[in-house]
């Protein structure tokens, strides 16, 4: 058995004087560890699979970290984490207090950027390069980001940035066909032509021959060559996009193939002006479950490595798939009703309505921005839209859903996927801003259910509504509730007033409404009188409730699993306030910072929102509520 050569490897300096061989060994010990390991852990094998050999490239080539390698996200960049110091941390990825599974600055001086929403790894290498021109400083800079990503409107605005200054740097374009599911799109099918043009790559590369054979006519010839290559590029590849936006082209390159990477990515380094290497990877590269299955691979839980198969515990329908069908359920009935997703048809479960519905259903891409404005046109022409987003992403399209949905009053209904904590991916993706950040625009409503159930009484109702509306929904599964009953009808505004309290109401929203029946359960056995509301509604507020609860209760508290600045508890607060209604009001919820990756209930504990901590804090409160005199 051959000597591990990944085990020696502490930093790419470390195996920058390797040869051709010895780094084509390396890769398959990288790819091994990221299986084995992804197996155990769950994790974003396929994108990761897929850039091995193009990380050892850039590392090889680049003197990283003084030269900058920018990732565009991070799951693409698990072989970077191997190579940089983090190998023996590897196997805490994603788990708590382990390796983040994006990049982290504060975890390594080679992640030189952090993000977990794609297209942003432009603008920020731009940047960095512009910055080292202006303060005189040499080290190069390059940016790797997906082809799925090149749907962004952003990345095109750094684009067209880039290709006006004429900035020295390198673009590395990942083009796998994918982001999650295959892509889509013009753009996607422009890098198609690129990919399969017929004998382009063959001429380029026996020119390239020819000119190597002849070193002793010198630079002139070399020269003329070049030109030659440019004429074959207009001539096989008319209006190469890059090319008229005032880029260098390089490809496209075998992106498994060692040698050629590095050697073109040599030759790009030097150019001084912007380049882009388009490199052709296949995503889960090296293991066949994951090759075969690129989508079920992107991002599994753990799995069985010789047969690929999940290893899933038997467990209620998810949140996502209740929605989906939910939607197939009322489309059945109301032809008006379309579906769009921006990339993530699997994870919205949107794939299910696609399969019923083709024609009424949109990928727009990693296009969040478009697919709200979309959204809105669809809704001013009498369609029913419904655009299926998960609650961080929906961030992307913050001034489309101000100024083009709500300031319009269109009824576009979001739904909200993956609000609230959802665990292994960390700060980047947690969905606890959406009620802040959306409660405050005119006509939007916002409401959640308990449980599945509510939530799709909820999604009926909403499509009802002349306006634009907002139904959130946790990640995960459900609480196993009856989903196959014709749908109830749900009151509008009115909330749920489950049990009357004198000492305590306890004001929940979403699925925290189980957590306060367990609150109310430790409470009375300690002697308490103890109300619970299912709010449902966090605009409009159900104010008759409110005035109710208000009367008949000593003290108030509210629940919920989101940010408490702008959230659900702000909301009560605000509207006593506003009534002058004097009543001891305490608001639960998430704390003012950045939550990392980890497990949900660790984090709800942590914050003092499970139903333990919950009820010592309000037994607390109200014995310092007893020693008040009253005013």
């Amino acid at each position: 058995m051959a000597a591990s050569l990944l085990e020696g490897i502490q930093s790419p300096e470390d195996f920058r004087h390797f040869n051709l061989s010895q780094l084509q060994h390396l890769a398959e010990e990288v790819r091994t560890r990221i299986i084995s390991t992804t197996a155990r852990t769950g994790g974003h094998i396929g994108a990761s699979l897929g850039a091995v050999e193009l990380i050892i490239a850039l590392h090889y080539v680049y003197n990283t970290p003084e030269d900058k390698v920018v990732f565009d996200i991070g799951h693409q960049a698990y072989a970077h984490k191997i190579l940089t110091g983090r190998l023996h941390q590897f196997e805490t990825i994603r788990q708590l207090r382990g390796l983040s599974g994006f990049l982290k600055r504060h975890e390594s001086i080679y992640d030189v950027w952090e993000a977990g929403h794609a297209a942003t790894s432009l603008s920020g290498a731009l940047g960095m390069a512009v910055a080292r021109d202006l303060r005189h400083e040499p080290y190069q800079v390059a940016c790797v980001i997906g082809d799925g990503a090149l749907t962004a409107g952003m990345a095109w605005e750094a684009m067209n940035q880039l290709g006006h200054l004429q900035t020295r740097m390198v673009v590395v374009v990942n083009d796998n066909s994918m982001s999650i599911a295959p892509n889509v799109g013009a753009f996607s099918r422009y890098l198609t032509d690129l990919r399969t043009a017929p004998g382009y790559l063959r001429m380029k590369q026996e020119i390239e021959a020819l000119l190597d054979s002849l070193p002793v006519l010198g630079g002139p010839l070399r020269r003329t060559g070049e030109r030659l290559q440019d004429l074959l590029h207009h001539a096989v590849l008319p209006g190469n996009v890059f090319e008229e936006l005032g880029f260098k082209y390089f490809g496209p390159v075998d992106g498994h193939d060692l040698g050629s990477l590095i050697g073109v990515m040599r030759s790009a380094r030097d150019v001084p002006d912007p380049v882009v290497i388009h490199v052709i990877t296949q995503k889960g590269k090296g293991y066949r479950p994951a090759e075969e299955q690129p989508v079920e691979f992107h991002g599994p839980g753990p799995f069985e490595i010789t047969s690929g198969r999940m290893i899933k515990k038997p467990e209620a329908l998810t949140y996502s798939q209740v929605f989906s069908r939910t939607l197939v359920e009322l489309a059945q009935e109301r032809e008006d009703i379309v579906a769009i997703t921006a990339a993530m048809p699997d994870g919205t479960k949107l794939d299910y309505f696609q399969a019923q519905f083709p024609n009424r259903y949109f990928d727009v891409g990693i296009a969040e921005q478009h697919a709200a404005t979309f959204a809105a046109g669809l809704a001013m022409s009498g369609l029913r839209p419904v655009f299926a987003v998960y609650s961080t992403f929906l961030q992307r399209a913050y001034d489309q859903v101000v100024h083009d949905v709500c300031h319009q009053n269109l009824p576009v209904l979001f739904a909200i996927d993956r609000a609230g904590l959802v665990g292994g991916d960390g700060a980047t993706h947690q969905g606890i801003y959406d009620i802040a950040f959306l409660r405050t625009v005119p006509h939007i409503e916002i409401a959640m259910g308990k449980d599945e159930g509510e939530m799709r009484q909820l999604l009926k109702a909403a499509l009802q509504r002349p306006n634009p509306v907002a139904i959130r929904y946790p990640r995960g599964p459900g609480r196993g509730v009856a989903v196959d009953e014709p749908i109830a009808e749900i009151r509008w505004g009115k909330a749920e007033h489950i049990h009357q309290g004198r000492d305590l109401t306890l004001l929940a929203l979403g699925p925290m409404v189980y957590t306060a029946l367990d609150v109310r359960r430790r409470l009375q056995a300690e002697g308490y009188r103890v109300g619970v509301v299912n709010a449902r509604f966090v605009k409009p507020l159900d104010e008759d409730m409110l005035n109710e609860v208000a009367q008949q209760s000593t003290a108030l508290m509210t629940l919920e699993e989101h940010a408490l600045m702008g959230g659900f508890g702000s909301a009560v607060g605000e509207w006593l306030v506003a009534h002058r209604i004097r009543i001891p009001l305490q608001c639960e919820g998430l704390p003012d910072v950045f939550i990392d990756h980890g497990p949900t209930d660790y984090y709800l504990d942590m914050y003092e929102l499970s139903a333990e901590a919950l009820s010592r804090k309000a037994l607390q409160w109200l014995k310092e509520l007893a020693t008040i005199p009253p005013s």
